[in-house]
């Protein structure tokens, strides 16, 4: 089973990854110790970039992920007690350039100062390429920004961005490359002389392949997680920012991809203003989308595009297989896409036909969001099909999510149709996903959504006999009673408007009520309710739900 697993997984990476891989393993980089280059001269100001909440609770408190821990000696760098993800967060010095920065300056020098002594060359979480990039932007950043960086921190800095050009993640690609990438960019820009040049050259070099291949024609990013495309959006920000402090541009049109960008984002974000919470997504991880809005008016970028249309036209976002279909009050994301890119995986979900809806402003169906990338049950768990909203046939997965970053076998979508009328906006497409279990089948969902109600049918092709299961998430607002065998009524009473809803199930399913947990952050977990409908019998067989207010 695992080397199968383990086949199904890397027959879709790139040969450059597995090369990269083998590479990453066995080469041991050195620590170049030299001084700093000079700086380079600044010819424009720097523009305030966004800005999330604070992350420091004292010169030496932080809370990353909803967990707070102290910095009390150089050991809890890479204390084995914290989650390897919040280690990371506290090497990014994301607080340099988080909100009210500028009083915190000294306890940002005297933090700086505590890594230098405390954190070796070479040695570390520290010193993995993912966290060196996030540090040497934001340490340029809050240099540029008004930040004081002493002679021994750019020195160090130097030995950092020489560290990380000698070990990019080409085995890992997708954003981790894009960050390498924008570090050295920003490197070769902050500092001068011919080996800043070096670091620039290879930083174009990286963001002049990945840019046009990650931003997909409709603005999405090809990892297909809102929260990633913000993150990516954000860095995109930042490249166009430092190009122009330093009249130094890229040939890959900045301006027009953050205006599409934008765009897609204000699609996929509910009426509550965040984000939908489609494969790794949480809250209060990326900046929030009007952050973004606003950085990129600082840099005089407009949204042509306009947001009455995003936030109340029906739309397919093509290229990135997403769809939000409005209808007065209600607002439906649906997702027909691919897992991400075949090679690259690592933050996609088995969630092919899930969906997720708001009413007004208080959303009622969501998907059960992400909490850890720890490698555990619950990780396994939340990138399951059950933790969606769509069907799980026999118990298997639509698509063999493993590990904490792995799929084997991806669900294929084929056939998506989508159309808009005056009295009703309807989308369908089918997978494969289950098409390895005995009768080759077939899932073809369809939703309806008219002013009044969402109709959604599920038509389940093939042969033989077999048990499948719904699986539809309600947020923690949301009561949820049973009336009749399979009638159900929804009711919020914590939104500007109380809500009350109808949920009709057809006959032919047999339904319960679990008690659930939503994840709408990292370190998260807020009970609601699960609805668990299942229907059994020889295919081909159809049922439909039915959600009417």
């Amino acid at each position: 089973m695992r080397l199968g697993l383990y086949f199904q997984t890397v027959r879709h990476l790139k040969f450059s990854q597995i090369l990269g891989r083998v590479w990453f393993k066995l080469k041991r980089v050195k620590p170049d110790l030299r001084h700093a280059p000079v700086l380079r001269p600044i010819i424009n100001p720097w523009v305030l970039c966004s800005q999330n909440p604070s992350s420091m609770l004292g010169p030496l408190s932080f809370c990353f992920l909803n967990e707070q821990h102290d910095l009390q000696s150089a050991y809890d760098w890479n204390n084995p007690a914290y989650k390897k993800l919040w280690l990371y967060n506290l090497h990014y010095f994301a607080d340099l350039n988080a909100q009210d920065f500028p009083q915190r300056a000294q306890w940002h020098q005297d933090l700086i100062q505590r890594w230098i002594n405390d954190n070796p060359p070479g040695l570390g979480n520290g010193w993995e390429p993912y966290p060196l990039s996030l540090r040497i932007v934001h340490w340029i950043k809050w240099s540029l920004q008004g930040g004081k960086l002493s002679a021994l921190a750019l020195n160090s800095l130097a030995v950092q961005i020489r560290f990380l050009a000698a070990k990019l993640e080409t085995h890992l690609l997708g954003n981790h490359l894009l960050t390498n990438g924008k570090a050295l960019f920003f490197a070769g820009l902050f500092f001068a002389g011919p080996e800043a040049d070096k670091w620039l050259s290879k930083g174009i070099k990286i963001l002049s392949k990945q840019l046009p291949e990650q931003i997909l024609a409709d603005g999405g990013h090809f990892e297909r997680s809102p929260m990633y495309h913000a993150i990516i959006l954000d860095d995109i920000l930042d490249i166009l920012n430092i190009s122009r402090t330093f009249n130094r541009s890229l040939a890959y049109d900045l301006p027009a991809a953050i205006t599409k960008m934008l765009y897609w984002l204000q699609v996929m974000s509910h009426p509550d203003g965040d984000i939908v919470l489609f494969n790794d997504a949480a809250f209060n991880i990326a900046p929030h989308r009007t952050e973004l809005e606003q950085y990129a008016k600082r840099l005089n970028i407009l949204n042509t595009q306009s947001n009455t249309l995003a936030q109340n036209e029906s739309v397919l976002l093509a290229n990135s297989g997403y769809a939000r279909l409005n209808k007065d009050r209600a607002h439906l994301f649906v997702d027909v896409a691919p897992l991400g890119p075949d090679y690259l995986l690592a933050h996609s979900h088995a969630d092919t036909f899930t969906f997720e809806l708001s009413l007004d402003s208080q959303r009622i169906i969501v998907d059960s969001g992400t909490s850890t990338y720890d490698n555990n049950p619950e990780r396994l768990c939340q990138r399951g099909t059950a933790a969606h909203n769509t069907v799980t046939i026999d118990h298997y997965n639509s698509s063999q999510v493993w590990s904490s970053f792995r799929v084997a076998k991806a669900a294929q979508v084929k056939n998506v149709n989508f159309a808009k009328a005056s009295a009703v906006d309807t989308i369908s497409a089918c997978h494969n996903g289950f098409n390895h279990l005995p009768g080759k089948i077939i899932h073809k969902r369809t939703w309806n959504l008219h002013d009044s109600n969402l109709l959604i049918c599920d038509e389940i092709t093939g042969t033989g006999n077999h048990e499948v299961v719904m699986s539809l998430h309600f947020h923690p607002n949301i009561v949820v009673t049973r009336l009749e065998k399979n009638y159900f009524l929804l009711v919020s009473e914590k939104s500007d408007h109380p809500i009350k809803m109808e949920l009709i199930l057809d006959e032919s399913l047999d339904s319960l009520i679990y008690e659930s947990t939503y994840h709408p952050e990292f370190g998260q977990s807020v009970a609601n309710k699960k609805l668990v409908a299942t229907w059994r019998g020889k295919i081909p067989g159809s049922f439909s739900t039915k959600i009417s207010w």
